[in-house]
């Protein structure tokens, strides 16, 4: 196989984040492991990954699950950098949030020692979540890195996703504190809402709940208001700009933008009036906090899309798959 760039691991390559760092990873020339969970009663279709440009040449699919983090180790070997993406989501609450959370920390601190082992691995990108930021209990319109969620309030409130919110901001501290603690060269990227195209054959949660928001449906979470959001290809790029650059730090929030629902309503209502925005009522909605990037953009980074784009890339691709948004 080809090694231009060197080789690199991406876990969870099969879902909506992680195949599009693929997808960006095979464009910007680097040679690609991935993870895909094995189940030996369904195959699972991974075409939408062997069709990528350059797939044939520089992409490897391995089987690993996070229930067994030294399953890890093979895709980790000889690779430079690894972005851990894969994670356990329970939005169903169908699994306690401890068992759940437990699995998310043990299969990251697995991953880790996986790196460590290894000696190639120069640094390791963790994709944490807006979720691990906002739910800090403090009135703040704007967050930052030193935001953290407070898991006793979520443990006792038990909003919409409060078990995920949980195992992502536990599980970020554990990564970083191991990455101090080992010498591992150890970065966090923190996106909110993730908007946009996506490679996977069907509608990515992130995406879905983006386009009730911009529809003026209600989802799980109620009537949202405002939301902060990025593209998957930022989200993507934002990666790889912390695997090159050449000091980053702890945590990094990717976020573009926060978006009110008069605003997407009204891209809606100019560019797609089939869908027919419904009026919220402003006091009966979710108003999320938005998120600061000044520490990424601080760095070097530079965003490329707005909420324009997101929800034009986000319908028009939704359409090429043949996907239903009209419910």
């Amino acid at each position: 196989m080809e090694e231009s760039k060197g080789r690199v691991c991406v876990t969870g390559g099969t879902g909506f984040i992680g195949s599009w760092i693929i997808k960006t990873l095979l464009q910007h020339g680097y040679s690609v492991n991935t993870t895909v969970r094995h189940n030996p009663e369904q195959k699972k279709d991974v075409s939408f990954l062997t069709s990528l440009p350059g797939a044939s040449q520089r992409l490897q699919i391995l089987s690993a699950d996070l229930s067994n983090p030294e399953s890890f180790s093979a895709a980790i070997e000889g690779c430079v950098g690894v972005f851990h993406v894969a994670n356990p989501s329970d939005f169903g609450l169908i699994e306690a949030e401890e068992v759940v959370t437990k699995r998310s920390i043990d299969g990251a601190l697995g991953i880790l020692k996986a790196c460590l082992n290894c000696k190639t691995v120069k640094r390791v990108v963790y994709t944490s979540s807006g979720a691990a930021v906002i739910y800090s209990g403090k009135e703040e319109k704007v967050m930052d890195e030193s935001s953290w969620t407070d898991v006793d309030l979520l443990r006792a409130s038990k909003p919409f996703g409060w078990s995920y919110a949980i195992s992502k901001t536990l599980t970020e501290k554990a990564v970083l504190e191991f990455g101090e603690q080992n010498g591992l060269d150890v970065v966090t990227l923190i996106p909110p809402f993730v908007f946009g195209s996506f490679i996977i054959p069907k509608l990515p949660r992130s995406v879905h709940i983006s386009l009730k928001f911009a529809f003026g449906e209600k989802d799980r979470f109620g009537s949202l208001l405002e939301v902060p959001m990025v593209h998957v290809d930022d989200v993507a790029r934002a990666h790889i700009f912390l695997l090159e650059n050449q000091n980053p730090k702890g945590r990094y929030i990717c976020s573009k933008c926060l978006v009110t629902y008069e605003r997407i309503s009204e891209l809606v209502s100019a560019k797609y009036p089939e869908f027919k925005p419904k009026t919220i009522d402003k006091m009966e909605g979710t108003k999320i906090p938005d998120l600061s990037t000044k520490k990424l953009i601080d760095a070097g980074f530079v965003f490329k899309y707005g909420v324009e784009e997101m929800l034009d890339d986000a319908i028009q691709c939704s359409k090429e798959k043949g996907i239903s948004l009209k419910e």
